[in-house]
């Protein structure tokens, strides 16, 4: 049963991880050069698998249902507390009323085609909002049996990519330099989004309980899954297209065109669009659980049916209401993503373990590296906020 549950949970943090944001990194590492990615993306991959560790570290000295808003009222007191509330909700609900939005559209658009009508797509919106409120309300082991099909799918439809596509690669565009170097900071914010995955943390600690082995397992296996994708990934986008070409796409779809008439193939275009679906879906279904756990944990809400109705309203009703009448709100706030996501995934748990460290002498499992590891996380993620906002205040060259 244990096995079970922690082969599900890697597929729920690799489900939550490659999620639709991975069809962008071929242009948010345009100009880079194939190395220059690799190198950002294994970064990137060490630093967010470092944090989820130090997630567990914390969590054996908590109870099996804490949340961020526990962890952080233990070691950080209430102002640590408040900011924990405010990086996870603001992140979370953002996320959530963007795959609403995007999602709906997407279901809404394959609705009309399907049954041959012709829907509003705030009602692809409120369907698809159902449909994962529905599930996550069931439980965590109904997201993890959705979750296991939808990416078994999932990786069919990539595989059928890479066969696509593996003919066109040349390794003399593997082999370009970056194009401007200002734009390794640039993409640097995108990069690491594209591994976040902590949130659903919690949640995955509650279902599989406080087994230490069994957790490292699923938060570096389910982590290595998307390192591997991303590296194949970006081997195909970069190696069948020039970095100048990739920088002239013009967006996603001019990527998704461009590479479809190089392989001389429609099919392409339809299991990217197919791919899109699935990500959004399993990371839709990862996040709203990471959620859905965190105000259960926040109201002090119980496992009971009624308790878990009202839980998922206060989870899928606001992100809901901006998808629909104040989209552009949500997708704004979706630009200062990356600042959320380094306080909730290493800021966060750094300050907790070192407080956590400097004050116990609890013996138990303990991240190796010692302070000077959490010395260089916190490092990158005043690197991570330094890029963002130099970015924005166009210091640096925009991508995308």
């Amino acid at each position: 049963m244990l096995k079970n549950k922690t082969i599900g949970s890697m597929l729920i943090v690799a489900g939550t991880t490659i999620g639709a944001g991975m069809l962008a990194l071929p242009i948010a590492s345009a100009g880079l050069g194939f190395s220059t990615a690799l190198a950002l993306i294994v970064g990137s991959w060490l630093l967010m698998t470092y944090t989820a560790l130090l997630m567990l570290e914390l969590h054996q000295y908590a109870p099996r249902d804490a949340t961020l808003n526990t962890l952080a009222k233990l070691w950080l007191g209430k102002r640590g507390q408040y900011v924990a509330n405010f990086s996870m909700i603001f992140l979370f609900y953002a996320l959530c009323a963007a795959y609403i939005a995007g999602g709906g559209a997407q279901l809404q658009a394959r609705i009309n085609i399907g049954f041959d009508v012709d829907i509003a797509p705030q009602l692809g919106s409120v369907i698809l909002a159902v449909i994962i409120a529905s599930v996550v309300t069931l439980g965590t082991s109904k997201v993890d049996k959705l979750n296991q099909v939808l990416f078994a799918i999932k990786i069919v439809v990539l595989a059928s990519l890479f066969y696509m596509l593996t003919p066109y690669v040349q390794s003399k565009h593997l082999l370009e330099m970056p194009v401007e170097q200002g734009l390794i900071l640039s993409a640097i914010p995108v990069i690491f989004t594209s591994f976040g995955f902590h949130g659903s943390i919690p949640s995955i600690v509650k279902y599989v309980g406080l087994e230490i082995n069994s957790l490292k397992k699923v938060m570096i296996a389910g982590a290595a899954l998307p390192l591997v994708i991303y590296i194949f990934w970006q081997l195909l986008s970069q190696g069948i297209m020039s970095q100048s070409d990739l920088l002239n796409s013009e967006g996603l779809n001019g990527f998704v065109s461009s590479v479809a008439n190089i392989a001389h193939n429609p099919s392409v275009s339809t299991a990217v669009k197919l791919f899109a679906d699935l990500a959004l879906a399993t990371s839709f279904l990862g996040v709203s659980l990471g959620l859905f756990d965190f105000f259960a944990d926040t109201f002090k809400k119980g496992d009971n049916k009624t308790d878990r109705i009202k839980t998922a309203l206060i989870t899928f009703i606001p992100p809901l209401g901006f998808a629909l009448f104040y989209p552009q709100g949500f997708i704004m706030a979706l630009g200062y993503a990356a600042i959320a996501l380094v306080v909730l995934a290493i800021f966060l748990p750094v300050a907790m373990v070192y407080k956590q460290r400097k004050t116990s002498s609890k013996q138990g499992y303990k991240v190796s590296t010692g302070n000077t590891g959490l010395l260089i996380a916190g490092l990158c993620g005043v690197l991570i906020i330094t890029a963002q906002f130099m970015q924005m205040a166009g210091v640096i060259p925009a991508i995308g």
